[in-house]
């Protein structure tokens, strides 16, 4: 295991005699510097390091002792954010799988990228493997050091480009092996059981949208939540999550039930609860609380606005460059980046949940 002060990669060696081959060996040393050598040094990850010397350290609260460390070792090893070495470009991209993914993603990405110090290149497959082949393979006759492939729809699992393509960072999806930046789904279920808890509901509480796939994680965390508090939860299928089954599967719910709030997976399943609610002449919040998933543009047009556990769009996208820039700074050296970064779901509060009625 290296010290503190020890190279992390090969090339710092000082010559034995002689000042000026010292010097030759300083220069040298130096033009090899990277990012990862002085988180290495300094005892913190690659992107601690970066945020600290683009000027983040405090913004994120990095501790003061921790971001004079990283900015007194970037000296002494005179590191330079920028310079071109080994090859390296400072060019990635990122590679949507359809064009209609969030432009909050992008903005994420973008901003990142320029904070960085690198040029990002977007493209879209339109969810065709072949054309996202060939724009891999275009984006690396530009000479990017890597490549962020993004998922449109949460869950998806994706074939990335093989190895021969260089570093990889899956958004939004998965693969084995592969480094991939995902919404934290556990937490955000939690964050949705216990937004109905604080609000009194323990009773008459029902689960809408539960068999598709991408639902899972999401369960776990809301079981997780209400088991704990000793509340049942009736769970009501839906083949799919669009307005159209969020109608179907509250309508059949209400045939049988008088919910006091129901939990949607999907914010265009609470649009459709919405409806079906009010046909039965019953109000949200009023009769029946609505909490959704996703921050869908729906939301906001629901009256009252939907209260939603959101997907952070943009912060996902901005960690998925972070993460490949991470990579791609330490390829070669030996470190190495965890495989699955989760990434928080907030709740974003509309008027949709109320008080329990007692």
């Amino acid at each position: 295991m290296r010290g503190p002060g020890t190279p992390a990669c090969p090339g710092f060696s000082r010559a034995a005699a002689g000042s000026s081959m010292r010097q030759e060996a300083d220069l040298v040393g130096r033009s090899r510097v990277t990012l990862a050598d002085v988180a290495a040094a300094s005892g913190v990850s690659v992107t601690t390091a970066s945020l600290v010397l683009t000027g983040r350290g405090r913004e994120l609260r990095i501790s003061a002792a921790a971001q004079e460390r990283v900015r007194s070792t970037a000296q002494e090893l005179g590191y330079r954010r920028g310079t071109a070495r080994s090859g390296l470009s400072r060019t990635i991209g990122f590679v949507l799988d359809a064009a209609e993914a969030p432009g909050d993603v992008v903005k994420g990405a973008l901003e990142a990228a320029h904070r960085l110090g690198f040029l990002l290149l977007v493209g879209e497959s339109c969810g065709d493997p072949v054309r996202g082949r060939a724009l891999v393979d275009s984006m690396h006759d530009r000479r990017v050091d890597g490549v962020v492939f993004a998922a449109v729809r949460p869950g998806t699992r994706t074939e990335p480009p093989g190895p021969r393509h260089g570093p990889v960072v899956l958004l939004d999806a998965t693969c084995p092996g592969l480094p991939s930046v995902v919404a934290d789904e556990v937490q955000g279920g939690r964050s949705a059981a216990r937004r109905l808890l604080e609000a009194g509901h323990t009773r008459g509480v029902h689960l809408i949208g539960t068999d598709v796939r991408a639902a899972a994680e999401r369960l776990t965390g809301l079981r997780e939540v209400f088991d704990a508090a000793d509340v049942v939860v009736t769970t009501w299928n839906s083949p799919e999550w669009t307005p159209e089954a969020g109608y179907d599967a509250t309508t059949r719910l209400l045939r049988r039930h008088r919910p006091k709030a129901l939990v949607c997976l999907d914010d265009r399943l609470a649009f459709g609860a919405y409806l079906a609610l009010a046909d039965a002449g019953l109000s949200v919040p009023g009769d029946v609380s609505v909490l959704g998933f996703g921050d869908d543009p729906v939301a906001s047009w629901m009256r009252p606005r939907l209260t939603t556990v959101a997907q952070p769009r943009h912060e996902l996208g901005a960690r998925a460059v972070e993460v490949l820039v991470e990579v791609v700074e330490a390829r070669g050296c030996g470190a190495r980046t965890p495989l699955v970064h989760r990434v928080p779901m907030p709740v974003r509060e509309g008027g949709s949940v109320a008080r329990a009625h007692r």
